[in-house]
Order: C-alpha cells, then structure tokens, then sequence
C-alpha cells in the first residue's frame, strides 16, 4: 500500500470522525423528554425530595409523597428521603429546608402504604 492511499484512508477517517461529532453534538443532539426522576443528578435528586417534603408540608398526604419518592428509584422512600437529609447538611441548606426533610423522614418511617392519618 502507498503513502498517499494510507493518507487518504486516514485523512477519511478523521473527516467522518469529526463530521460525526458535529452532528451528534451540534445539528442533532440528544434531547431527553419525558424521563422519571431516577436519573437525575445527586443535587437535583435531593432537590427533588425537598420540593416533596415541602409538598407534604402544606397537604401532609403521605401517600402522595411516598409515590413521588418512589420515582426516584426502588429503595424504601424512608432511606431515599435519609440520603437526601445527609446531603442537606453537608450542603448547608437552610434550617426550614432541614425540618421539612426531617419531617417528611418521620412520615415515611411510619408511613403504612393506604393510610393517611391526620396532621
């Protein structure tokens, strides 16, 4: 094989390669839509359980917020929403977002699944 056929074999590649990565990450890149929860990042995820536990806060359904922590994966929502009240502290959220995580973690460690006692 000459020089010149290995150069142009190389000089495609390299064309194709980079003529690719235009298109996957600039013409057509991918979109997620309509994706759970579950596949969020660490931060977001506990972003996620707060805007739960401060949703249980005003209605106190812990059904409701027990189907929500769910969509975060298939742990028990009582050691999700502890995961999520660990990161909280470390991250020096604020005391009301702290006492909503703590409260919303009481509900799900006595949360039996199809009651819904009063506040």
């Amino acid at each position: 094989m000459s020089s010149t056929k290995i150069i142009t074999v190389i000089a495609a590649l390299a064309t194709g390669i980079a003529l690719g990565l235009v298109y996957g990450w600039v013409v057509s890149p991918v979109e997620y839509v309509d994706v759970t929860p579950d596949v969020l990042r660490e931060d977001y995820r506990v972003d996620y359980v707060l805007m739960t536990a401060e949703a249980y806060q005003n209605d106190f359904d812990a059904d409701a917020a027990a189907h929500r922590i769910a969509m975060l994966g298939s742990a028990a929502p009582s050691t999700i929403v502890s995961s999520a009240l660990e990161y909280a502290k470390l991250n020096n959220f604020t005391e009301d977002e702290i006492l909503a995580l703590q409260n919303l973690l009481t509900a799900m460690q006595t949360y039996q699944p199809g009651e819904n006692p009063a506040p």
